[in-house]
């Protein structure tokens, strides 16, 4: 409630701040426009088909890029040898500036969406690659002798002690990844998609069409909380079904 109070008077006195000043449209348009742009563009069926493109590249890339993070920290977490080796350049595949690799994709991969998923899993893959393979080295001794003593095969200590116990780290660098896959997915826009809200942003402000610039940020700003709270939403269930096992 506080929280959507706070947002209700900045946007109040921004809308004053804009009316009572010289500041122009073009540099910071006032809510009141922004909010027409957006109903504009979603009446008119203009910002549908962008709105999906990006959703469905975030989807996919956040798909891809979990898969591979998890199945990547479980196997750096059991295995010391794969990790002393594999780590280094995992770390320097997030140490290269993605925006940099736009370009080597696009020559690689085309134009379209096919870019822009890869960078979106590049980008998203590695919290959950981290947390995983982290949560993996620390369970509790005391439960792991227990699971050896009931003669345990790895694969069960691994599905039945090891994940459980590491699911809420697991599931906060999911939580990560799904704010990191909407920002490589409209960074990707920016250079590599003729579509997309990314796209749109610089299509906007190459009319210098501020307020829908600004209409876009905030569609891209909802998008983002609400695959956010979906992401809690699965975190809890999952918790939830561990309790009960």
């Amino acid at each position: 409630m506080m929280s959507a109070l706070g947002g209700l008077a900045l946007l109040g006195f921004w809308e004053l701040m804009v009316r009572t000043s010289n500041i122009s449209a073009l540099v910071l348009p006032a809510p009141s426009a922004v909010v027409l742009a957006l109903w504009n563009g979603l009446a008119s069926g203009y910002l549908w088909p962008h709105i999906l493109r990006t959703s469905t590249e975030v989807l996919l890339g956040l798909l891809l890029g979990a898969t591979m993070g998890f199945a990547g920290g479980v196997a750096l977490g059991e295995s010391a040898r794969m990790r002393r080796v594999l780590m280094p350049y995992v770390v320097i595949s997030q140490v290269i500036p993605k925006l940099a690799l736009a370009p080597l994709f696009i020559m690689w991969l085309g134009f379209g969406m096919l870019p822009t998923v890869v960078m979106t899993a590049l980008i998203c893959f590695f919290p959950l690659l981290e947390n995983t393979s982290t949560c993996m080295q620390q369970v509790d001794p005391q439960r792991l002798a227990l699971f050896r003593m009931l003669r345990a095969s790895p694969w069960q200590t691994l599905w039945r002690l090891k994940i459980p116990a590491g699911l809420p780290n697991i599931m906060a660098g999911f939580r990560v990844a799904v704010v990191l896959a909407w920002v490589g997915a409209v960074v990707s826009e920016f250079i590599s998609a003729s579509h997309g809200l990314g796209a749109l942003i610089i299509a906007a402000q190459g009319s210098m069409d501020t307020a829908l610039m600004f209409a876009v940020l905030g569609v891209i700003t909802l998008l983002g909380l609400v695959f956010y709270k979906a992401a809690e939403g699965l975190e809890r269930r999952l918790l939830q079904s561990r309790i009960h096992i």
